[in-house]
């Protein structure tokens, strides 16, 4: 594989000094265990491969995105105690995007798109404040994990290292992927107050005590062509977006 125009780690000065790009594109992750069996980088493979994937649709089709390098550590305030998963406070967040969305903006690239792979980040209320800080900027962020209906894909529910996250890793990085005889049970405790569950009101769970693998959801029937298939319908869907995002007039959103 050669080296791919559109992503800023593998690019160069020689290319990107007559550049002029459409939109930029930050994939962000963290760093967390992920039930026995996956990587503690599970959420920036996935972030990696996605938004490139999707850039490259967008690219082909004509539109001039730019994938930024992945941020590797994610909010992690509910695994304080996880060996080794690393925390990025929200305020950190902020001041990380803000020296981002200065630069693209004072070199000219107006519209940013924030490829979301972490549930325990929370962008919106960053974006509204930077958007505020920056109104000549375009800033919005995706839930790429939120992107189709799993049930279409996946049997098992769950959101951290389940079925569907084990099936993604199967297709992206199976050499990094424990055997099945190692994979835990991702069983996993609720509130007892059963308000939280419907939706309509929120606490941060302490992951020490919820799940004893860190899994939520079983992935017993994860494979390999489940993790396939959704990496290339949500890679289209994102792809299209993409190139919506780089052909849009800022000033002309509405209708």
């Amino acid at each position: 594989m050669g080296i791919r125009p559109y992503i800023l780690a593998e690019s160069n000065w020689e290319a990107n000094k007559v550049e002029d790009f459409d939109m930029a594109i930050l994939p962000w992750g963290a760093t967390e265990a992920h039930n026995y069996h996956l990587p503690y980088a599970t959420d920036n493979y996935e972030a990696d491969y996605l938004a490139a994937a999707s850039a490259k649709i967008a690219w082909e089709k004509g539109a001039k995105p730019i994938v930024l390098p992945t941020v590797p550590f994610g909010v992690n305030t509910g695994q304080s105690d996880i060996y080794l998963d690393i925390n990025l406070y929200p305020t950190t967040q902020l001041a990380i995007l803000n020296d981002v969305i200065e630069t693209l903006s004072r070199q000219g690239i107006k519209k940013l798109l924030i490829f979301n792979s972490h549930g325990g980040n929370n962008f919106k209320p960053l974006v509204r404040e930077l958007g505020l800080k920056f109104p000549d900027m375009f800033i919005c962020f995706s839930n790429w994990f939120q992107t189709m209906n799993r049930p279409d894909y996946f049997e098992n529910e769950g959101d951290h290292a389940e079925e569907m996250e084990t099936s993604l890793m199967l297709y992206l990085k199976p050499e990094l992927v424990l055997p099945k005889e190692k994979w835990g049970s991702g069983k996993s405790k609720k509130f007892k107050i059963k308000a939280f569950s419907e939706g309509w009101i929120w606490a941060e769970r302490k992951w020490s005590e919820i799940s004893e693998d860190t899994g939520v959801g079983n992935p017993e029937l994860a494979t390999r062509e489940k993790g396939e298939r959704f990496f290339k319908d949500i890679s289209l869907k994102f792809g299209n977006l993409i190139y919506d995002l780089c052909k849009a007039d800022i000033k002309d959103l509405y209708e």
